[in-house]
């Protein structure tokens, strides 16, 4: 896991080491191991290592094969063994023990469609000498970050904003993307980011820069498959063939020369992930005991350590809890919004980031943890309005009946779930609410095409869980991951975003997924093996929720600093006195201090 750069002068100036070392200095956090620069006339890379497989000093980057190919890579390549040794067959040779070597043997043997063979995370760039291209890829669903910036004179990537900052100044926000995230509260509807000009390479897709014309072109390489063997396999073996690629999936993720711990709250995904990885490594030569960390918090109506703590002595994993106080919160609460690049939707974050410096104050340099669960799996209660669209009215009745047991929400939140996910009117009705604090010419310009085309597939729960992957919910989610994660130095490994786990989760039958007053059915019935039924069939879905009463209590000052802000000022109707809307309070707040750390402007 590591931070990669890029630069390339269009009009032939010479790439100075100077600016790439500026670039690959911001992001030294990524990589504290060793760091690395190659220049080849307008073009130049730039690496910063943190070592997980092969930590000798042969496996540093930038890598060359021979005089062909160099490569920088952020990411880990977890089938890397199997490729190697198919490679090995077809006369190459290793001298390293490497998962980027690999990578690069692989781009030499099967070009550019080395990357349907590879089970893994990653962004990288590799400059073909021959054919003078740079090949750039980004993991089948974005798990690692590729950020670039083109214009007239220059084309610059990294696995952050802030070095490309280093090379070109921009100040102005991207408007679109600042008025979709305070109304519709979602900010990875496209490429777009909160910096005008700034994109991200989508998960799934490739990008060749041709240096000889200076021109690039994207292409996807990679959708989700629907199998319609696996949609006829009945209850059990639905069940028989999720644990296995689960546990599959898990092994791959083990694979590391270096500590690996993992997430634990008191609900069922990450429960799952320690349970099969403590299965695992107990039937290793591995003596050193599974480390498992949770969060706790001040307040005790969402405090998960209780249950996190009948996992762990079920286990007999070692599990340490930190109870982030409030001081804590605020002497960090800058930094995080700085390290973050773009405004987030809310303080739980913060949790997320307390977890990251314990693994690194622990020793762990891996980590494992539950995202991508309650997408592959209908974990969410907004999944109430597709499952009702999909059936006839004797099933919805019946499913209604029993939505408290499978998503802890009354009937009437049901009905009322399912009219707004699955009404486009009914949904644009409450954005307008929301959008009564901007100017009507400001409002009057967010894009909700997006939004539309989501409530469209609520009518078929293969294309919503494909939105909401590539698109609406999951790059999110990702992009706090990987920001909180790499903050200290810490790969974080996502077992249910395996891509063959995928789409054996998209294809399994509804029906087994939510099932007799349970979600995430199928889960449940393998967590069985493992966990009492107060973890199993726990009902409670809280996921590191902040303790927001104590962190974030009402004042005058964040009022203040909402109104100061020269952005918000400009699109929004009048001056605040009072925010009834928490969530909304939260994104003005966060866009009037990313606005400073960052002295963005719009026009």
């Amino acid at each position: 896991m590591c931070g990669i750069a890029g630069l390339i002068y269009k009009n032939s100036t010479i790439v100075l080491e100077e600016s790439l070392k500026k670039m690959t200095d911001k992001m030294s956090h990524r990589g504290p191991d060793a760091e690395g620069l190659f220049v080849n006339q307008n073009l130049g890379l730039g690496h910063r290592r943190l070592s997980i497989i092969d930590v000798s000093e042969s496996a540093n980057q930038p890598f060359f094969l021979d005089d062909k190919h160099v490569m920088v890579f952020n990411g880990t390549i977890y089938n890397y063994v199997e490729i190697r040794e198919e490679l090995i067959q077809h006369g190459y040779f290793f001298k390293t023990t490497s998962d980027t070597e690999v990578l690069l043997a692989s781009y030499d043997f099967w070009g550019e469609k080395c990357v349907t063979r590879f089970n893994g995370m990653w962004s990288f760039a590799i400059f073909d000498f021959k054919k003078n291209i740079l090949f750039c890829s980004r993991d089948r669903f974005g798990i690692k970050p590729f950020y670039y910036y083109t214009d007239k004179e220059k084309f610059i990537f990294a696995s952050e904003i802030k070095p490309i900052l280093e090379i070109e100044k921009v100040e102005k926000a991207n408007l679109q993307v600042l008025l979709q995230f305070l109304v519709i509260n979602v900010s990875d509807q496209t490429n777009e980011t909160f910096f005008e000009n700034i994109f991200k390479l989508p998960g799934s897709h490739n990008l060749i820069y041709d240096l000889a014309t200076n021109t690039f072109n994207i292409y996807r390489y990679y959708d989700i498959p629907y199998k319609e063997e696996i949609y006829k396999l009945n209850l059990e073996e639905s069940i028989d063939l999720f644990e296995k690629e689960f546990e599959n999936s898990v092994k791959l993720r083990l694979r590391s020369d270096v500590k690996i711990g993992s997430a634990l709250s008191g609900g069922l995904d990450s429960s799952y992930v320690v349970s099969v990885a403590a299965k695992i490594l107990n039937n290793s030569d591995n003596d050193e005991k599974f480390t498992a960390i949770t969060v706790g918090s001040i307040d005790n109506d969402n405090d998960e350590s209780r249950l996190a703590k009948i996992t762990t002595s079920t286990l007999g994993v070692n599990h340490d809890i930190i109870t982030p106080k409030s001081d804590e919160f605020k002497d960090t609460f800058e930094e995080v919004i700085f390290k973050h690049e773009e405004p987030f939707g809310g303080i739980s974050i913060y949790m997320q980031k307390f977890l990251m410096k314990e693994a690194n104050k622990l020793g762990i340099k891996v980590f494992l943890g539950g995202q991508g669960a309650d997408e592959v799996l209908l974990g969410y209660s907004r999944y109430t309005a597709a499952y009702l669209r999909s059936h006839n009215f004797f099933n919805k009745v019946k499913f209604l009946r029993n939505v408290r047991s499978h998503y802890n929400i009354s009937i009437g939140e049901g009905i009322a779930t399912y009219f707004y996910f699955s009404n486009f009117f009914v949904k644009k009705a409450r954005f307008k609410t929301r959008g009564r604090i901007l100017k009507n010419k400001y409002f009057s310009t967010i894009d909700f095409s997006k939004s539309k085309d989501l409530t469209k597939s609520y009518k078929n729960i293969f294309e919503l869980q494909k939105n909401e992957i590539f698109w609406c919910q999951l790059p999110e989610l990702l992009k706090w991951e990987d920001k909180n994660s790499m903050a200290y130095s810490i790969e974080s490994r996502l077992p249910f975003l395996d891509y063959n786990l995928i789409e054996t989760c998209l294809s399994i039958n509804n029906n087994y997924k939510i099932r007799e007053g349970w979600s995430k059915y199928i889960l449940r019935k393998n967590l069985e093996k493992f966990l009492p039924d107060e973890i199993t069939y726990n009902k409670r879905k809280i996921g590191f929720e902040p303790p927001v009463k104590y962190w974030w209590p009402r004042s005058e000052q964040i009022l203040e600093v909402i109104n100061n802000s020269k952005i918000i000022k400009e699109i929004s109707k009048k001056k605040f006195n009072f925010i009834a809307d928490r969530d909304l309070e939260w994104r003005l707040y966060n866009i009037a201090v990313w606005e400073r750390l960052y002295n963005m402007k719009i026009e």
